[in-house]
Formats: structure tokens, sequence, C-alpha cells
């Protein structure tokens, strides 16, 4: 009987450059791997690759004056260049989102940034709930100006893992910048009615509900660099026709990595590749941020609009899964060990296309995408630091205790 089930590999690679031929760059990984690390390929295996390496290879970069010119045209009217904008719940990042304001308030007379409060989207703090209650705030009808927010709770007020003071620093990155903290959207129009909604899941709601509150027009982070943006002295920037400026992170202090396009054309390729390389069908993703949450700091890591932008067809779907718990203690519990093994074993087998949900054998599963659950893991292992291993090897995902 087996004594192991699913792994995952990070793999390292070379440093990746724009222009690279990144399927080649896997499967030569790939190679070194069978030959030096004693790896088998097996059919049902799954590669990852985190976006970044993707984009890298295909250069989809943007200056910040790619975003201010493309800023500029969309809430422009014939020659008349935009005044007051009104940014709303952008995340408190340095990494995704202190360019993108850069390059908005170079494309703005005035930015007012709605900051959500006490926490932003994806969890990170700004105060807790605790200091919320303590001063008797709502933060859906309390909405603070900064020198409101700094005579509640002092003038060092610091994320707990960064150390940043995000409003003195958003504040920093133009001299057109104010700051606004409230949980409601609409109390942006209070300044102004041309409005960016700068939240990643939430977005379509929040822009929803400034246009139906009387904005004059409202637009996306992901109605930015839809498409590539010529401005003199710079060659067309990349640009990404699904998520704009989602997705993208801090390459230097005036250039932006966008999330990478066109990648369910490299999936599929990549696949081909490695069913040429090794003989068996290797299921492949791109993916981004892990879809999970931080229980101490409250942080949900997503910050990427989707965990895998693209994916080839074995991927899709949800687990289809038994909970070996339920059965080994209701099912199955007056059998022997060895019983109670053939048992289970029996009703894995049995399930064999048919769909469990909402029977109790499968309760507690999880119910996740598969590819969000396979992103997650591939994050996991990869990182976001200094491991080296922008490819994920993840072997035996697909097997099961019926699986010898």
């Amino acid at each position: 009987m087996r004594v192991t089930g699913t792994k995952a590999l990070g793999l390292r690679t070379p440093i990746i450059r724009e222009s690279d031929d990144l399927v080649a760059v896997v499967c030569n990984t790939v190679k070194d791997a069978i030959e030096h690390e004693n790896i088998r390929i097996n059919d049902g295996d799954i590669i990852g690759i985190t976006e970044a390496v993707v984009a890298r290879s295909q250069g989809n970069y943007a200056n910040i004056d790619h975003i201010a010119a493309d800023v500029k045209a969309n809430f422009s009217e014939g020659c008349l260049q935009p005044g007051h904008i009104g940014v709303v719940f952008p995340i408190l990042s340095r990494n995704r989102f202190a360019m993108l304001l850069k390059g908005i308030s170079r494309g703005a007379e005035k930015v007012t940034v709605l900051l959500n409060y006490p926490a932003d989207e994806v969890g990170n703090q700004l105060i807790t709930w605790d200091d919320v209650d303590d001063k008797n705030l709502n933060p859906y009808s309390d909405c603070l100006s900064e020198a409101d927010f700094r005579r509640l709770f002092g003038n060092d007020v610091k994320h707990r893992f960064t150390g940043i003071d995000y409003i003195a620093y958003y504040k920093s990155l133009g001299s057109n910048i104010d700051i606004i903290l409230c949980a409601d959207p609409k109390r942006i129009l209070e300044y102004t009615d041309l409005v960016i909604a700068a939240d990643i899941h939430t977005r379509s709601r929040t822009k929803r509900a400034l246009s139906v509150a009387g904005a004059k027009k409202v637009i996306g982070l992901d109605d930015l660099l839809t498409k590539p943006v010529q401005i003199p002295g710079f060659s067309p920037c990349g640009y990404n026709e699904l998520y704009g400026l989602l997705g993208s992170n801090k390459a230097t202090n005036d250039r932006v990595k966008l999330f990478p396009r066109d990648c369910n054309t490299f999936v599929q390729k990549l696949q081909q590749a490695l069913r040429e390389l090794s003989g068996k069908t290797v299921e492949v993703l791109v993916y981004g941020d892990g879809g999970f949450k931080d229980p101490v700091g409250g942080i949900w890591e997503l910050a990427d609009p989707v965990v895998a932008p693209a994916f080839t067809s074995g991927l899709t779907g949800t687990p289809n899964e038994l909970k070996l718990k339920f059965l080994a203690d209701n099912n199955f519990a007056d059998l022997s060990k060895d019983e109670a093994r053939k048992a289970i074993e029996q009703a894995i087998k049995a399930k064999a296309g048919r769909d469990q949900m909402g029977k109790m054998e499968s309760e507690g599963t999880t119910p996740r995408q598969l590819t969000d659950l396979l992103g997650s893991l591939c994050d996991l292992v990869s990182g976001s630091g200094d491991k080296g291993t922008p490819i994920v090897l993840i072997q035996g995902y697909f097997d099961n205790y019926a699986i010898n």
C-alpha cells in the first residue's frame, strides 16, 4: 500500500527576462528535475507557473506616465483635462497600489482617496474593530477627514506587519492627494463626481452604487490600461484587456508589471510541449495570489483579480470527494480496521461519476474551485520572496485512498 499522497515541489529556474521563451524554460526545468532529482512525470501531474514570470517574459510593463495618460484620456471631455478625481477603496499596499496612485495623481489636478476603515478589502487594518467600538464610530456613516482620524487615533498609526503609516505614505505620493476614511463609497460624491473604484473583488458593486448615486463617470482599475497607451518619448506600454491595472505589481519606482495576458494560449502550448517531452498529459495553470486568510493579522492574501488566470481543461470544476472521517466515524464505525479500510476504498471507487454535492458523506470537504485550491497550494510552495521557484510540480493531487 502506498504511504505518500499529494506532493508539491518548487522547481528552480534561471532568472527569467523579457522575451524569454517561457515554454522552453519550463520544459528545460522539468527535464533537469527528471534527470537530477529522480523525478518521474505521470499523467495527471500538474505544473503551476507564477503569473509574475509569465508577465515578465511578455514584457507586460507600464510606466507611471502611461497610467497618467490613460487617466486623462478616460476622464477628459474634449480638450478639457480632468480636475478632481476620487479614488475609492484602494488596498493598503506599497507593492500593489502605491505606483498606481502616483500615476493617477499625475493624471489629475486633485485626488481625494477614500480609504475603507477599519480595514481594506483584503484585511489590512488601519485600526481594529475594537478601536472603532471604543470611539463609538460607525464606519458606514461616520466619514473621517485625516484630521479627524489623527485626533481620534493619534499620529503614529502603523500597519502591524509592514510598519507603514499608509495615510501619510499615500499622501506623500503626490502633492495633490487628500485622504478621507469611510466604509460607504458614495461619500466620495461629496467631493467629486469623477471616480475610480480601486477595489478588486467588490468593484462591480462599488461602480454600480456610485453610478446609481449620481456619479458623472465611474471607472475601475480594470478599465485602465486595457490596451496599449502611446505617449511621446515612450514605447507603447503593456496592457491587460481583461483586468487592466488589477493584478499589477511594483517593478521599479516608476514602473509596474501588469497581470499577464493571453495566458490560455500559453498553457495550451506548454501542455503540448510537456507531452512531447514526457509522453504524459500534464495539466498546467498560471497562478497568482493564493486565496487564503491569515488568522492572526486577518489579511486575505488575494490581491489579484483571480487566483488562476488560465489553466488547461483537466483542472475545471470542484473536488468531488468523500470525507474519510465521516465514513470512519459513522458508516463503518463498527468494522475492524481492515474491514473499514476495504469498505472505505469500495465507497471511494463507487463514487466515480457521481456528484457528491449535498450528501452527508461529503460534508466538510472543501467547496472551492480546483484552480483556487491548486493556485493557493502553488503560491504557498513558491512563496513571494527569494526561494527562486516560480514553477511548482504537483503530483498525486487526483489520487485518493483507494488508489494503491
